[in-house]
């Protein structure tokens, strides 16, 4: 009987990790190639995405999630970097996905990148903003985390907040929609956007550098795997295995709030809820 009982109770544990929470594992558990350069690998916890004339190059997750916390880190292409974009984001699928963008657009060397941030909801974006890095992203691994909850997503640096969208969907004054009804593979890629990426598009990628190469190892999902709509109720619930949901993850501290403050402060350059020109009439959407 206390051998049936043991057996039970590890069937229950691998059930509850199975449909609640991917734990920890090596980039290569997690990732996979699905387009791109032939130089691109993946290497037990290492990845490299490689970029030349001929292609850029692509990984993605496994798996689907809904809520939980995606992270890497990442060393993106040093010295002339201009016209590339390398980008760690989440996406589901079909004209009216929901979408969750770190993108990192290159420069001229001795020129900073610019860490563009985007969120899409059923398929409406148009909600960038931009920052100037505090530090040299090229010259070592910092740690990009997307953490989404029922409550928000916040984009992190080095466990440093830099952006915050709120789930409005049920306030009177402030109501929009938000990402909380479909799964979404986390994706990097590396790939040339020379006619936007930097300033503008006046400055050209320069193939004489190339191939170019970003660096990323531990990829990981901690989070809840997408199994089709009963999802949707499945991760969003309070209980102990969904720790996204826990008081602690449902704002943010005073000490964080405050450090988003200075960052934005500091290193915002671009805010789509101060820029009424891109609006129709020059509304700002209702979350600004």
């Amino acid at each position: 009987m206390a051998g049936f009982q043991s057996l039970s109770i590890a069937f229950l544990v691998c059930v509850i990790v199975s449909y609640h929470m991917v734990v920890d594992a090596m980039t290569s558990k997690n990732m996979a190639l699905f387009w791109g350069n032939s130089q691109s690998k993946i290497e037990g916890d290492d990845l490299q995405l490689v970029l030349d004339q001929s292609s850029g190059s692509g990984a993605k997750s496994k798996r689907y999630f809904l809520f939980g916390s995606f992270e890497a880190q990442i060393k993106f292409v040093p010295g002339d970097s201009a016209g590339l974009v390398t980008a760690f984001y989440l996406s589901s699928e079909g004209s009216h996905h929901d979408e969750v963008d770190f993108e990192f657009l290159g420069n001229a060397t001795g020129e900073p990148y610019t860490i563009h941030t985007n969120i899409f909801v059923q398929g409406v974006g148009d909600r960038e903003q931009q920052f100037r890095p505090w530090f040299d992203p090229a010259a070592d691994f910092h740690n990009y985390t997307i953490h989404w909850n029922p409550n928000a997503v916040v984009w992190y640096i080095d466990s440093i907040p830099i952006r915050i969208f709120r789930n409005y969907e049920n306030a009177p004054k402030q109501k929009t929609a938000f990402p909380n009804k479909q799964g979404m593979r986390l994706y990097t890629s590396l790939w040339n956007a020379q006619d936007w990426a930097t300033q503008g598009g006046r400055v050209k990628t320069n193939w004489a550098s190339a191939p170019f190469t970003a660096s990323f190892r531990r990829f990981r999902p901690r989070a809840c795997p997408w199994n089709g709509e009963v999802s949707i109720s499945q991760c969003a619930s309070n209980s102990p295995t969904n720790w996204w949901t826990s008081p602690i993850h449902a704002q943010l501290s005073a000490s964080q709030s405050t450090k988003l403050g200075e960052i934005r402060e500091k290193y915002m350059i671009y805010d789509y809820c101060l820029d009424p020109t891109r609006r129709p009439n020059g509304v700002l959407p209702p979350e600004c």
